[in-house]
């Protein structure tokens, strides 16, 4: 295993994993921007590049792209965040320069009017499929509330009118800017020829010129507030509930991943024995996110009405209890074990790291080992982990939830 990194001139990044016994590569694109970078006429606009990039180029069509992807055997996809835009594909061996060099030809995209135009309405048709998962719609709106103004309550998939009055003049204005080289970061893991793929690199996007572009860190402690919606539509209660937490630059960050283990795995958690083992709630989970100069602990539970009150009283004393009397030392060891198998258990193959590898140079602009990872578990201690708990109580929170019009 070897690690190497380039910059262009114009700024983007190059980074590599090499492992040459893999039978595989893999190599993504990570563009450093999200909904978060968005102002709120072009809510949206983020994403729908992303769909728009597999619309092709100049010289290649939608059809012509996914036939290049198929016939090489590639595994591929892309998604969108708050913060991030991220290409990846994997590969066998063989095939990785042309892979990498197809997402270089696909930064560069036609975006063309006609093809604006019909993505318009796939866009709209996937913002009323995921407002019908309750579980998807909560916590796309508890974000919103939590954040309360601060970019990252941004919704990924902007809303049904700002997509509509989204110009194809603005989307290109968007990726001038967002898309220069400078913002990018191409990482590669698994076996790779590192030379050529940088030579491969060089060539499509060497020529391309830096852009400036503000992204606002500051960090958030969440608005505190509580709503509900009803709807005839909905059978059950689906709460959301969020906590502020530490940047995803702050060595803590493993301190709060192993306490939203603790406290909200779907597993043997405080949440499962007191809320799911005794049939309160089917579904009580907590995750933990950390951001660019910001972080929170989010839940997500899923309840019937009748339980519904009974459920949010029994969390806010598993919160009081944790603040009050902190976490057990089993409960420590049980979380980090479980934290450490998955971590392990993914990074074993080429795609399963490349994720890591480049989200760890876009948030930390450097180069994390899957060991450094893991030491860095074993060294959190039950006392980080009660200062945590002191410093962010997750009873603090912010909650939205859906919920039928009357109980059923």
């Amino acid at each position: 295993m070897e690690f190497k990194n380039k910059k262009l001139p114009n700024g983007l990044v190059i980074i590599g994993e090499i492992n040459k016994s893999a039978k595989s590569g893999a190599v993504g694109f990570f563009v450093r921007t999200g909904s978060r970078d968005e102002s709120p006429e072009i809510n949206g606009v983020s994403h729908f590049l992303e769909h728009m990039l597999f619309k092709g180029t100049e010289n290649l069509n939608a059809a012509q792209v996914n036939t290049e992807f198929d016939k090489r055997g590639a595994q591929f996809n892309a998604s969108t965040s708050e913060e991030a835009t991220v290409y990846y594909a994997a590969v066998l061996p063989d095939f990785v320069i042309d892979i990498a060099g197809l997402w270089g030809h696909l930064m560069e995209p036609a975006l063309r009017d006609e093809d604006f135009s019909m993505e318009k309405n796939v866009i709209k048709q996937e913002i009323a499929m995921y407002k019908d998962i309750p579980s998807f719609d909560v916590m796309d709106r508890c974000r919103g509330l939590y954040f309360d103004g601060h970019p990252c309550g941004n919704s990924v998939l902007g809303t049904v009118e700002s997509i509509e009055k989204l110009s194809s003049g603005q989307m290109r204005d968007y990726f001038i800017n967002h898309y220069a080289p400078n913002h990018i970061v191409v990482a590669c893991t698994g076996n790779v020829d590192w030379a050529r793929l940088c030579e491969k690199i060089e060539e499509l996007c060497g020529r391309r010129p830096p852009r400036h572009a503000e992204r606002a860190l500051e960090l958030c402690r969440g608005s505190g507030k509580k709503k509900r919606l009803t709807g005839d539509n909905f059978m059950r209660e689906h709460i959301c509930l969020m906590s502020a937490g530490v940047p995803a630059k702050d060595p803590r960050r493993f301190a709060c991943t192993l306490l939203a283990c603790i406290i909200g795995d779907s597993v043997g958690s405080r949440f499962f024995w007191q809320l799911v083992d005794k049939a309160l709630a089917e579904t009580a989970v907590m995750y933990f996110s950390p951001m660019d100069g910001t972080g929170a602990f989010a839940s997500y539970i899923s309840c019937s009405s009748e339980n519904a009150d009974r459920v949010l009283d029994i969390t806010s004393r598993i919160f009081d209890d944790i603040y009050k009397n902190g976490v057990s030392r089993a409960e420590l060891d049980k979380a980090r074990n479980k934290i450490l198998s998955a971590l392990v258990i993914k990074n074993e193959v080429p795609m399963g790291r490349l994720l890591d590898v480049g989200l760890n140079w876009m948030y930390l602009e450097q180069y994390r080992s899957v060991q450094a990872d893991i030491e860095a578990l074993n060294r959190v201690t039950i006392e980080e982990i009660h200062s945590i708990i002191q410093k962010f109580n997750p009873g603090d929170f912010t909650q939205f939830s859906l919920g039928p019009s009357a109980p059923l």
